[in-house]
Parts: structure tokens; sequence; C-alpha cells
């Protein structure tokens, strides 16, 4: 129950802190202006510190998912490629709080402590490590705003449990509808950062 969790937090915990430091630390050494007056687009620097992150959150989650398997013997029933497809719909909204964080950070220290700031929480109210159900009122309130709560039922569901997007589709929704809005804004606000 814990392992496929972990995945859940591997990933939120790779793509925050990932591309919140990056983007600070160009901006720190003076790489980030030099990009933005060369001839790329905008969206094309914003897609060079999306995709390589993205990456790295793949082969981290491909690890964790071989070390689940052949070390802790945890049977992965349902289909794999379902979850990297919904694995991606949550990554867009972590890598959206890492843009936001970026543009509110303004040293590599700053960025870390805002990033673990979100994760803590994060793990602790989501049904990681404790269960929903046995919380206060007000936290389990907060759970219900937490994408890592929605993402954990998914991850459980296609490993534990083997179900399919007819099953996980409640799961989803919550997770589109936070990637849409934290995503678009944090990028419109790394592009007002820029300008």
């Amino acid at each position: 129950f814990i392992v496929p969790g972990l995945i859940g937090a591997l990933l939120m915990q790779t793509t925050i802190t990932a591309m919140a430091v990056t983007v600070v630390r160009e901006r720190e050494k003076g790489t980030l202006e030099a990009l933005i007056v060369s001839p790329i687009r905008r969206w094309e620097l914003m897609l060079g510190k999306i995709i390589p992150n993205l990456l790295v959150a793949y082969g981290q989650m491909t690890m964790a998912l071989l070390v689940a398997y052949f070390v802790f013997e945890v049977p992965i029933r349902g289909s794999l490629a379902l979850l990297y497809v919904l694995s991606l719909v949550y990554m867009m909204g972590t890598l959206g709080i890492g843009i936001y964080i970026s543009t509110a950070a303004k040293t590599v220290p700053q960025a870390m402590q805002m990033s673990f700031l979100t994760f803590l929480p994060s793990v602790y109210l989501s049904g990681l490590l404790f269960p929903i159900e046995g919380m206060p009122e007000a936290a389990q309130y907060l759970a219900h705003v937490i994408p890592l709560t929605y993402y954990l039922r998914i991850v459980r569901g296609i490993i534990l449990k083997g179900v399919g997007l007819d099953v996980l589709w409640p799961s989803l929704l919550p997770l589109v509808a936070f990637g849409a809005v934290v995503f678009t804004l944090s990028v419109l606000r790394f592009r007002k950062s820029l300008d």
C-alpha cells in the first residue's frame, strides 16, 4: 500500500523542486536573461525547461516501479501505459507549482524551502501515510484540495487493483482541473516575470 504511494510522492517532490531550482539557478547565474534575448520564442524556452524535468520524473517512476516489483514484490495488476498517461496529467500540475515557485523565489535555498512547504503537507494530508477517514474533519477538507490525494487513488488503483479509466475517472477529473488551472496561471506568471 505504501510503495505505490511513494511513486506519487517521488514524482511530486522531483517535479516541483527540480523545476523551481533549475529556473531560479539560471536566473541567479544570468543565463536565463541570455535565453530571453535569444531568438527562441518564450513557449520554446518553457518547453525546454519542462521536457527534461518530465523525462527525469518518468525515469524515476520507472525505477520505482522496477524496485517495487523486483525488490518488494508488489504485483502490477493494471495497465502501465494508462499509469504513465495519467501520471503526465498529475505531473503537469506539479510542474505548474514548480514554475510558480520559481517566479516567487529569489534564491535557490528559498526555492527549495518553498518546495518543501508544499511537499510536506501533501505527504501528510494526502492519505500516503495515514488514512484520510481517520483525520480531523478540517484535515479531510484540506486533503480534497491536494492533487497527491487523487493521484494516490489512481496509482494504487492501477497497480494494486488493476482497475481502468472507467473506475479512475472521478480521481482524474480533479487532477485535470488542478493541472489546467495551476499550469496556466504559473506559465502566465512566468511570462510576466520574464517581461
